[in-house]
């Protein structure tokens, strides 16, 4: 027998086809926009996500323009890209307040498992882009898995391909601040060990 009415239910569904929302907080979040939210206002802003939005010709990054804010700043250094899985990504960086550079989207990682290679990511334009400007440097700031560390392996093989001849970096990995070595898994440890420095 059925509970809630479909209108109820389809929602939950949707909802719980996002990440890190299970059937629970699905409802709450259905619930709640029933008792309390803007369900019409909701609604417009959901239709109209992808209206407008284009990829920056420059970075790949979601923009309503040609250029996105940052790649159409005065302000950044196109000499210093910082090549990122995905937009959140960026969202994190910025947040530090330090990087003056630009960005690189590549949407993705290289995943055979999930039948994502090269050619489905936006490696191709950062190859492209890297030949044209000349950039000081790269920093291949991909998650420290296998999937990130494959992508950045990768990209840097290609960029020397293309006779790049500045620098390729990456992000230092260890132990977060707060954090208690005897949590800390084999990996991370050996990463922070790795990357110490003078005091």
């Amino acid at each position: 027998m059925q509970i809630l009415p479909d209108n109820i239910t389809n929602l939950i569904e949707e909802f719980s086809k996002l990440p890190s929302i299970g059937p629970k907080s699905a409802e709450r979040l259905v619930f709640y926009l029933l008792a309390n939210g803007d369900v019409e206002q909701f609604g417009r802003v959901m239709s109209d996500l992808k209206k407008d939005l284009v990829k920056c010709s420059t970075c790949k990054n979601y923009a309503t323009d040609e250029l996105c804010p940052i790649c159409s700043s005065n302000s950044r250094s196109t000499e210093l890209i910082a090549v990122v899985s995905n937009p959140m990504d960026i969202v994190a960086i910025e947040r530090t307040g330090l990087f003056r550079g630009t960005y690189h989207i590549l949407h993705g990682v290289i995943s055979p498992i999930d039948g994502v290679g090269p050619e489905d990511l936006e490696i191709q334009s950062l190859l492209d882009r890297v030949i044209v400007i000349e950039p000081e440097e790269i920093i291949l700031a991909t998650n420290p898995n296998i999937e990130g560390e494959t992508t950045s392996i990768y990209i840097s093989k290609q960029l020397l391909d293309v006779g790049y001849k500045g620098k390729i970096t990456k992000l230092a990995h260890g132990l977060p601040i707060g954090g208690d070595l005897e949590y800390a898994d084999q990996l991370t440890l050996s990463r922070a060990l790795d990357n110490r420095q003078a005091f």
